[in-house]
């Protein structure tokens, strides 16, 4: 069963600069799996509709047990 988060994509415009957009990444989802502020990620572009979100540096895992399915 997945878990979905919706969320609100942001614009931002300020005088004089290009239009900006911000995506918030919720905290619950974070949490599950262990991202922290100050992590680099890049976004990977499937397709039109769906985007993979990709760890540059990715740390080890702070659970010694495998979550169960």
């Amino acid at each position: 069963m997945a878990t979905s988060y919706p969320l609100r994509v942001q614009a931002i415009r300020s005088k004089g600069q290009n239009e900006r957009l911000y995506v918030s990444f919720p905290l619950a989802l974070a949490a599950a799996i262990g991202l922290e502020g100050g992590e680099e990620v890049q976004w990977e572009l499937l397709d039109r509709g769906e985007l993979h979100l990709v760890r540059l540096h990715r740390s080890p895992p702070t659970t010694k047990a495998r979550a169960s399915k």
